[in-house]
């Protein structure tokens, strides 16, 4: 019996359960600031309601490509149903109903948005934030009261938290303590990069991405849209042109830059782009593009090859006429799709001997696009290679640190007057499934980012540029550190990885990030009531399974509670094609089936696909998988002969996927793993085969014209 029905039938009983239990709200990711608990529990049933103030329905935080009151509101809803499965949820606004907020005459559970903050809520150089929100819990009603509306959504966030952590406990509905508090975040700037430029990932997997982001409160998505594969035997040699390259906006065919991009099947048209701006915005995220110069070129120099340094085709000629009104002809085009008020050139790793005309660039770039879209610049941090000491970057542009001491010392620069992002490699780089020389980790390392960060053993914050020198750190409440990003590289290109495999190293990663960006790290480095490692490996798990919005784990609902739990399973398909009904089925799992290929199917294997799913197809023809967002293929090697049952095993984890074959039983009698692999060129010195990780192809079985037999077909959770 749930809990309205126990309200009616036993109220005293279940007040005074309730006031034995009091306890303090869960602990989640990132951290409260702040919660003082009273003696009873808000139950979110299924008569919850969300009633946005009508006095401040169209507000929006200014300035930063956001949503407004009500936008937020209504994510929050879809969310909310998305958490609990109550599809009933109403949401009024406006003066759609006579808003009546009093707890005393309130007949359902009530989350009401509101704006005015009355506390004095700053980030922890003691500038004020819009994002942060207090929050007043009683057993009718939950408010959240934001400094501006992205600070009531980041309550939002908080809300479902809560109510996710509640259910995981064994409470349906979802129970939250009552009291108040209040949060906010300790710094401004609350990010991740990811490498569109070496790999191309289509809108709705970034979309997804951003959204998943979210729900730990990360407010920025970089997006590194240009580059190219790096390896020197090609770049300074004379097959240039044959490295990979990309340019991921596609302007207008009417566009004078309209052949600048290689592959409009891996661009984004100005529609799509729009279309992710807005949905981030709508989760309190903005998108942070970039378009690298003048180096990182080397897509502009396969355009119009007279701007590039002679031998170098990656850097462009600063001192050539043309290069500098043709890097503004490609911001002229792109600069108006772009919502946030930031963006960056990249600028790092340029020719030292062009020192001084490298400066000249950034600088007039700077007041370029100021002056044209009203926005500020970004840049890589770099080590200024000007020889002119009166020459400097204007300090209107903040500076991305990543790597020192080759690259620049931000405690110097903020000296100077630069505002500094912290991208340090050592502690926020990843790489796309393989680091040369483990160089980074798989997943953000989180022992780093919780004891080893500093001589002293004390965590991670933003304010840590080094883990072995104390004069390269700052204190948290210096002015000039704006934050911090995170970067995911794809140096080995589209081939080294799915869109999901990018997620699986990304997913622990962002909750980690989330928590030591908005609260730091205990110790002088944050709050102190910060979470520890312990607490956030208990609750990541339930919080990554639940995060509404996006299925980027390809999840289904278990309904037995099964380990193996079967997806579906037939004995015989006797008609093609035959469609489950399960779109695209993630790791772990075991996908089984005997099949007898007629003669004309194996003639034509290299179309036939036995399987096809939203994130991968499975074809007869070497037993290849495909990613369908590059086309690309990666054959099995294993031929199965036509006119003869084969039995086949496919198992898949997040970190591989392998096949048996009647039992692949060798004559040792151990199991014959076949699995499915990819090469990578790893700067052009050497080949690094590594394991790739599918989604399982569950949604058309027998396609393209299979013809044969395919029985005992069977998909299970578990691998």
């Amino acid at each position: 019996m749930q809990g309205p029905n126990l309200l009616i039938l036993y109220p005293l009983a279940f007040v005074y359960l309730m006031v034995q239990n009091v306890q303090q709200i869960s602990a989640q990711i990132p951290s409260i600031k702040s919660f003082a608990p009273s003696n009873s529990y808000f139950v979110v049933d299924s008569t919850i309601q969300i009633i946005v103030d009508p006095a401040f329905a169209g507000a929006s935080s200014g300035g930063s490509g956001q949503g407004t009151l009500s936008d937020f509101a209504q994510t929050f809803r879809d969310d909310l149903i998305s958490v609990t499965g109550f599809s009933n949820i109403s949401q009024a606004q406006n003066g759609d109903v006579n808003v009546n907020v009093s707890s005393d005459s309130l007949q359902s559970p009530t989350v009401f948005l509101t704006l005015g903050s009355s506390s004095n809520l700053t980030l922890f150089n003691g500038k004020p934030t819009g994002e942060g929100y207090e929050f007043e819990i009683t057993e009718k009603m939950y408010t959240i009261r934001g400094v501006e509306p992205i600070g009531a959504w980041w309550g939002t966030r908080t809300f479902l938290q809560q109510a996710v952590l509640s259910i995981a406990n064994g409470s349906y509905p979802a129970k939250i303590p009552t009291g108040t508090g209040e949060d906010n975040p300790g710094w401004e700037i609350r990010g991740f990069m990811l490498d569109a430029g070496r790999h191309w990932f289509e809108i709705p997997f970034l979309t997804e991405l951003c959204i998943y982001a979210s729900f730990f409160k990360i407010n920025e998505f970089h997006l590194h849209a240009s580059d190219f594969i790096y390896d020197p035997s090609f770049l300074y040699g004379q097959d240039w042109r044959e490295l990979y390259t990309g340019f991921r906006f596609q302007p207008s065919a009417e566009s004078p830059i309209f052949s600048l991009v290689p592959e409009l099947n891996e661009s984004w048209t100005k529609d799509q782009f729009t279309t992710l701006q807005t949905t981030c915005s709508n989760h309190g995220v903005r998108i942070v593009p970039e378009i690298d110069t003048p180096a990182h070129s080397l897509v502009i120099s396969k355009w119009k090859p007279e701007l590039m340094i002679s031998g170098t085709p990656d850097l462009l000629n600063l001192t050539y006429p043309e290069t500098l009104p043709t890097i503004k002809s490609i911001w002229d085009e792109i600069l108006p799709w772009f919502t946030s008020d930031e963006v960056s050139i990249g600028a790092d790793e340029y020719s030292s001997s062009l020192g001084d005309d490298y400066i000249a660039f950034v600088n007039n770039m700077s007041e370029y696009i100021s002056h044209t879209g009203g926005k500020s610049i970004r840049i890589w941090g770099t080590n200024e290679p000007s020889t002119t000491e009166s020459l400097s970057i204007s300090t209107n542009i903040t500076i991305q640190h990543w790597w020192f001491p080759g690259g620049s010392i931000p405690v110097q620069l903020m000296n100077k007057g630069y505002s500094i992002i912290n991208s340090d490699q050592v502690f926020l780089y990843l790489d796309g499934k393989f680091s040369d020389g483990g160089q980074f980790p798989w997943t953000l390392n989180t022992s780093k980012l919780w004891s080893d960060s500093t001589p002293d053993g004390q965590g991670w914050a933003p304010n840590i540029f080094s883990a072995t020198d104390p004069t390269n750190n700052t204190a948290i409440d210096n002015p000039l550190l704006r934050g911090s990003i995170m970067a995911f590289w794809n140096d080995w290109g589209n081939n080294a990885t799915t869109p999901l495999e990018v997620y699986y190293q990304l997913a622990q990663s962002l909750a980690a990030f989330g928590e030591k960006t908005w609260a730091g790290s205990r110790g002088g480095m944050g709050r102190e009531n910060a979470l520890t490692l312990e607490e956030f490996d208990e609750v990541y798990p339930l919080l990554n399974a639940a995060a509404p919005g996006q299925n980027l784990n390809r999840a289904l609902t278990p309904t037995n509670g099964l380990e193996e739990e079967v997806v579906f399973s037939y004995e015989n398909i006797s008609q093609f094609p035959f469609v489950t009904g399960y779109e695209s089925v993630g790791p772990p799992y075991t996908l089984s089936f005997t099949v007898k290929p007629s003669s004309s199917s194996a003639s034509s294997a290299n179309s036939t696909a036995l399987f096809l799913g939203l994130d991968s197809v499975l074809y007869l023809d070497s037993l290849t998988f495909k990613d369908p967002s590059t086309n690309l293929r990666y054959p099995l090697g294993v031929d199965l002969p036509s006119d003869v049952f084969t039995s086949v095993e496919v198992h898949s984890t997040v970190n591989y996927t392998y096949a048996l074959f009647n039992g692949s039983q060798s004559d040792d009698s151990k199991l014959e793993l076949y699995y499915w692999t990819s090469n990578l060129d790893i700067w052009g010195e050497y080949m690094e085969v590594v394991n790739m990780s599918f989604a399982a192809p569950s949604y058309v079985i027998g396609l393209n014209g299979f013809e044969g037999e395919l029985v005992n077909v069977s998909l299970k959770l578990g691998a």
